[in-house]
């Protein structure tokens, strides 16, 4: 039938191999020479003859797809629904903060970056202006307006930094229906203070103290986060919301929170943080059974910044159920830690 209505297009001879689907010997249509024969041509000739072949099997593969009440499947069924998965950032972290990471999980997830907190945003301006105080609960309830409003797809997994992490914790806490697993990225809240010297830097308009404070090695910062911070320090209005913020959360521990959570919990640090104590997170997860805690070496309060190839794979892993094959236990740590 197709020969009858395209006798221009389908030929009546083979003119070369067949391009995947449309057979190996037959050709695109019709008898006549073999694919072997064609298949001698040399030169600027089997060049043409395979570019004529190509563009005959494009040609077919629209007149199929035009056909009425013909279904024409793609080679493999693209569609997947996937996940939830939301990403709350830390303190003086902004969306910013997983641009080596949400290319690479959003493969898996479904990804979700909430604007809990933007300092210089109408929200927590507002909230200032009314003399209220930023206090992680009202990040939590923020956290949950979003989720209930925009994604509505519980059970969510969900990634938090620093700040992020307590923020985390309290929703997990809170809505233990609405949580899938839980990973902490060198969570603040357990019980010690942490150290911040970036309110120094801040209160100096200082950008790069608050890199060296959160950095091992602050030459793996990008060029752009740099930039970013230079020009957001200069800002009176977020910077005063960023020491509000300070001042409303470093008191908080969500240390009394944790045996609350009964999902799978992946707890990751860096041994060289300087703001949080590693040890101290150690400690407070350590008789939980749902929680595994990992210590990735020369890294500092950023994780998936200065290791991403190895938390993308490891938080990956985790929120699909598979054993985490990056890391060793440590069993002279006491603590069920294991080291990357």
């Amino acid at each position: 039938m197709l020969r009858n209505q395209y006798p221009t297009i389908l030929g009546t001879r083979t003119l070369g191999p067949s391009p995947p689907g449309l057979g190996s010997s037959a050709g695109l249509a019709g008898s006549g020479r073999s694919t072997q024969g064609s298949s001698e041509r040399t030169g600027p000739q089997r060049h043409t003859f395979k570019h004529t072949a190509l563009t005959r099997y494009l040609v077919v593969t629209r007149m199929l797809q035009s056909i009425p009440g013909e279904s024409w499947m793609p080679p493999h069924d693209t569609y997947r629904r996937s996940s939830p998965l939301i990403l709350i950032n830390g303190l003086a972290e902004q969306g910013e903060s997983w641009y080596r990471n949400r290319e690479v999980w959003q493969q898996h997830f479904d990804v979700h970056t909430p604007g809990v907190m933007v300092f210089d945003g109408p929200i927590l301006q507002e909230r200032l202006a009314s003399r209220q105080p930023v206090t992680v609960g009202f990040l939590k309830d923020r956290l949950a307006q979003y989720l209930d409003n925009f994604v509505q797809s519980p059970p969510y997994h969900i990634v938090g930094s620093s700040l992020g992490g307590q923020i985390a914790v309290e929703y997990a806490a809170a809505h233990p229906e609405k949580v899938n697993r839980v990973v902490l990225l060198c969570p603040s809240g357990m019980g010690s203070e942490e150290r911040l010297p970036i309110t120094e830097g801040a209160r100096h308009k200082d950008y790069r103290g608050l890199v060296e404070s959160t950095f091992h090695n602050p030459r793996l910062a990008s060029p752009g986060i740099m930039a970013y911070y230079a020009e957001k320090f200069q800002t009176k209005a977020w910077r005063k919301a960023f020491f509000e913020t300070v001042r409303g959360t470093k008191g908080h521990s969500v240390r009394q929170r944790l045996s609350m959570i009964k999902n799978a919990v992946l707890v990751i640090c860096g041994r060289e943080d300087r703001i949080v104590d590693t040890h101290v997170v150690q400690e407070a997860v350590a008789p939980l059974s749902n929680f595994r805690c990992v210590t990735i070496t020369q890294c500092g309060h950023a994780p998936q910044l200065e290791q991403p190839q190895l938390v993308n794979r490891m938080v990956a892993s985790f929120l699909k159920g598979e054993e985490l094959s990056d890391c060793q236990d440590d069993r002279a740590a006491g603590v069920g830690e294991r080291i990357c």
